[in-house]
C-alpha cells in the first residue's frame, strides 16, 4: 500500500503545475513543513530584500527614504497587492497594526454606521479568542451587546435589532470553510454589515470581496500570504462604505493632511482611512518583497492543488494509520474546507511532539486536535505521503 501511494504521491507532484515555486523558499530537505496556517516559511529573496532596506533605505537615505524609497505609501502599495488575492478592486485594502486592532476598527466603525436601535453584534462562537475578545470590548465602548452563535446559527439569529456580525472564513481550529456568499447574503437581509476574519483563507482559495458584497474584512499577512512572524495585517473597506467609515482609531496617518499638524481631525478620502499610526516599515516591507512570489500564479491554482493535497494527505492517513487513532475533523465536503485538516488524537500532544522530532512539523491545539497546514505554494504530494507515513509510525509508538 505504502509503495502505490507513494507512486500516486510521485505522479502528482510530476504533473503539479505549481511544483517550480516551492524552490522559491528557504525550506529543508528533511523536513515537511506543514505549519503554514501558523506561519508561512521564508521566501528565498526576502533576506536579500531586508538587508538593502536596512543598510541603504534605512542606513545610508535615512529620513529621506519616507519619500525616495517609497515607505510612506507602502500601506496602500501593499494593500493593492493583496486586493487580487482577496477578490478585490484597487483602493480597497490598507495594510498595516495587528489583526486585532483592525477587528476592532472594523467593528467599531461597522457599529457606527448602523442606527441606533440596532443594539446587537453577533459574533462566530467558534472564532479565534482575539475576535471574540475584541468583540466584547468593541460592544462595551458601543453600548451594544454581543449575540454569539455558531455560522451555522447565524441566520436566525439575525434581524432587526443586529448591526453586524463577525465571522471567521475558515474555523481555525477544524479547518472547516464557511459560506461566505449565502452568511453575507443573510446578513445584508437582516439590514446589518458583514465584517469576515480571512486569516485562514486569504492565500489558500478565493474570497471574493467585491463580488459577494462584503462590507468590511480583516485578516493577516504572516500565515498563507508568508509575510513572517508579526507581519502586519490588513483592512478591507468597500468602497461603498469608505466615506462613512469613521474609524474608532483616528490618527495622523488616516489625516486628510497629516502634515498640516492641525489639532482637529479631518479623516482622508478612501481606504487611507484604515490607517493610524506611523507603519512598521521593516516588517511591512519585508511583507511586501514576500509577495512577489505569487508572481504569475493564480488562486485558482493554488485552490485546486490545496484540495487534492488535502484529499491525498486523509487518503494516506487512511490507509496508514489504524483506525481509532486520530480522526478528522475537517469536512470531506471541498464546498466546506479550508486548507489544512485537523485530525482529533486522544494523545495529541505527545504525538505531535513526536512528528516534530521526525521532521513532519505541523502544530496542536489542545487538547487534542493535531493540525496540519497545507500551503500549496510550496508542499508537495510526497511530503504529504510522508508526513501520513510517519503519522503512523509515531502513533504505533505513543499507543503501543
Amino acid at each position: 500500500m505504502s509503495e502505490s501511494l507513494a507512486q500516486k504521491a510521485a505522479a502528482l507532484d510530476a504533473a503539479d503545475e505549481l511544483v517550480k515555486q516551492r524552490e522559491l523558499f528557504a525550506l529543508d530537505e528533511g523536513t515537511v513543513y506543514l505549519d503554514g496556517n501558523s506561519l508561512g516559511a521564508l521566501p528565498r529573496h526576502v533576506p536579500a530584500r531586508m538587508a538593502d532596506v536596512i543598510t541603504r533605505e534605512w542606513g545610508e537615505l535615512r529620513i529621506r527614504s519616507w519619500d525616495e524609497s517609497g515607505w510612506w505609501t507602502a500601506p496602500e502599495r501593499i494593500g493593492e497587492r493583496i486586493a487580487p488575492l482577496v477578490g478585490a478592486a484597487p483602493g480597497q485594502i490598507v495594510v498595516g497594526d495587528s489583526t486585532s486592532v483592525n477587528v476592532f476598527k472594523a467593528l467599531v466603525a461597522a457599529v457606527r454606521m448602523a442606527d441606533d436601535d440596532r443594539d446587537e453584534i453577533v459574533v462566530d462562537a467558534s472564532t479565534f479568542p482575539t475576535d471574540g475578545y475584541i468583540a466584547e470590548s468593541a460592544a462595551r465602548l458601543t453600548g451594544r451587546r454581543i449575540v454569539p452563535v455558531t455560522p451555522a446559527e447565524l441566520p436566525a439569529a439575525l434581524g432587526p435589532r443586529t448591526a453586524v456580525a463577525l465571522v471567521n472564513h475558515v474555523d481555525y481550529r477544524t479547518g472547516r470553510l464557511h459560506d461566505l456568499p449565502a452568511l453575507t447574503a443573510a446578513v445584508h437581509e437582516a439590514g446589518a454589515l458583514a465584517v469576515w476574519d480571512l486569516c485562514h483563507s486569504a492565500g489558500a482559495l478565493p474570497v471574493g470581496l467585491d463580488a459577494h458584497g462584503v462590507d468590511l474584512a480583516i485578516g493577516c499577512t504572516y500565515k498563507y500570504l508568508n509575510g513572517g512572524p508579526g507581519s502586519p495585517a490588513y483592512l478591507y473597506v468597500a468602497e461603498r462604505h469608505q466615506a462613512a467609515f469613521d474609524s474608532p482609531l483616528p490618527g495622523w496617518n488616516s489625516h486628510a493632511d497629516p502634515f498640516a499638524m492641525t489639532p482637529g481631525f479631518a479623516a482622508a478620502d478612501g481606504a487611507v482611512r484604515g490607517r493610524v499610526g506611523t507603519p512598521d516599515i521593516l516588517s511591512m516591507l519585508a511583507l511586501e518583497a514576500a509577495l512577489d512570489v505569487w508572481e504569475g500564479v493564480s488562486v485558482e491554482a493554488v485552490r485546486a492543488k490545496s484540495l487534492a493535497l488535502t484529499d491525498f494527505f486523509l487518503e494516506c492517513v487512511e490507509a496508514y494509520v489504524p483506525q481509532g487513532r486520530v480522526a478528522s475533523l475537517t469536512p470531506r465536503a471541498h464546498a466546506e474546507r479550508g486548507s489544512q485538516v485537523a485530525l482529533s488524537c486522544e494523545r495529541a500532544p505527545a504525538v505531535m511532539e513526536a512528528l516534530i522530532a521526525r521532521g513532519v512539523v505541523g502544530d496542536l491545539r489542545r487538547p487534542d486536535v493535531l493540525r496540519f497546514g497545507f500551503t500549496p505554494l510550496y508542499v508537495g504530494f510526497a511530503d504529504t505521503e510522508r508526513a501520513a507515513r510517519v503519522l503512523a509510525d509515531v502513533t504505533d509508538g505513543v499507543f503501543g
